[in-house]
C-alpha cells in the first residue's frame, strides 16, 4: 500500500467522481482508476461501486476513509511546518462553524485573512455543532467554532465569547419595548430553528427552567430564511447578536434584549488534542476568533 494510493483514494472518496478527482489531483483518469484498482486488489476489498450518481463508497471504503483521513491530515500539517521557510503562510485550512457565525462574521474574517495570506487555501463549512465536532474528531476539519455543548467532549475546547440572544422583529411587527421579559415569548408569533439546532436547545432549556412553553408557528434551520421571514412579516425570532449584526446596523430589523432571565450562549473553538493546528490554521482561527469576540462579550 503506497502513500500515493491513499491520497488518490481519499480524493476519490471526497469528490465522488473519477473525473473531478483526477482534475483535483492533476492526473489523467486512467492513472487514478489503475491505482484504485491496485489498492483494492492488495487489500482484498472493494472500496467503491460505480452508480449513475457517481462512485459510491462501500462499507469497507467508508471504514478506510475514517482510518486514513487523520493520517493524511497529520502528514499535510507536518509538511506545511517543515516547508515553512518564510513569514508567508501557505497550505490548506479546513474549518467549520455554526451557521450564526458564518452568517455574522465569516465574510469579514475571510477578506481580512485572504489579504494577509493569499497563498493559504481555505475550505470552510457550516453545520450543526454535533456534526462539526464529529468532523474534528475524525480529522475532516482542523477546528470548529460551535455553541458550547452541554456534554463534555474528548476534544480541546477554548471558550471564545459569551453573547446575548435577542428577540428580533421586523418592520411589520407591532412595536415592542427595547427590553422584553422572557415569558412574553410564549405569546408571540415565533419562527425558531428546529430541535437539531444548538440555539433551539439553549432557548428551550431556559423555557423549561422558567416553566414557559414555547410553541413556534414555523421551524427553519436556515438563518437567512428566518431573517427574510421576519423582515417580510409579523413573525419574530430569537437569535444571537452576531447573526443579525448587519440588519441591526442598517435598521432593517430591530433587536430587543431579553430579561428575567437574560438569554445568552457560549461559543467555543474545538480542536483535536493529538492534532495541533499548523501555522496557517492557527492564523485563520485567530482572525475568526477576533471577529467573533468583537461582537460578543470578550472572555478572559
Amino acid at each position: 500500500m503506497e502513500f500515493r494510493q491513499i491520497q488518490y483514494f481519499v480524493c476519490l472518496y471526497e469528490e465522488g467522481s473519477v473525473t473531478r478527482a483526477a482534475r483535483r489531483l492533476n492526473i489523467v483518469q486512467p492513472a487514478l482508476s489503475m491505482q484504485i484498482a491496485k489498492l483494492e486488489e492488495e487489500i482484498g476489498q472493494q472500496l467503491f461501486v460505480r452508480t449513475p450518481q457517481g462512485m459510491q463508497p462501500t462499507g469497507d471504503g467508508r471504514r478506510m476513509y475514517r482510518l486514513f483521513l487523520p493520517v493524511l491530515g497529520d502528514f499535510s500539517r507536518a509538511r506545511e511546518q517543515v516547508m515553512q521557510t518564510s513569514a508567508e503562510l501557505s497550505g490548506q485550512v479546513r474549518v467549520g462553524m455554526i451557521a450564526t457565525i458564518a452568517q455574522g462574521v465569516l465574510v469579514d474574517a475571510l477578506l481580512e485573512f485572504s489579504a494577509l495570506h493569499p497563498k493559504v487555501e481555505l475550505s470552510l463549512t457550516d453545520g450543526f455543532s454535533g456534526t462539526l465536532t464529529d468532523a474534528v474528531s475524525v480529522g475532516q476539519l482542523d477546528a470548529a467554532i460551535i455553541n458550547k455543548p452541554r456534554r463534555s467532549l474528548a476534544l480541546n475546547s477554548e471558550l471564545i465569547a459569551e453573547e446575548d440572544l435577542l428577540l428580533i422583529t421586523g418592520p411589520q411587527h407591532a412595536a415592542l419595548p427595547d427590553t422584553v421579559v422572557f415569558s412574553q415569548l410564549a405569546h408571540l408569533k415565533l419562527v425558531l430553528p428546529t430541535r437539531q439546532h444548538g440555539l433551539r436547545g439553549i432557548i428551550e432549556s431556559i423555557g423549561q427552567a422558567e416553566d414557559v412553553v414555547l410553541a413556534p408557528s414555523v421551524e427553519i434551520d436556515s438563518i437567512s430564511a428566518i431573517l427574510n421571514l421576519v423582515h417580510q412579516s409579523d413573525f419574530c425570532t430569537v437569535l444571537p447578536r452576531v447573526a443579525v449584526r448587519k440588519p441591526l446596523e442598517h435598521a432593517s430589523l430591530r433587536g430587543h434584549a431579553l430579561t428575567a432571565p437574560r438569554l445568552a450562549r457560549q461559543i467555543v473553538c474545538v480542536t483535536h488534542p493529538r492534532r495541533p493546528l499548523g501555522p496557517a490554521a492557527s492564523a485563520f482561527v485567530a482572525v475568526l476568533v477576533k471577529h467573533v469576540r468583537g461582537l460578543g462579550h470578550q472572555c478572559d
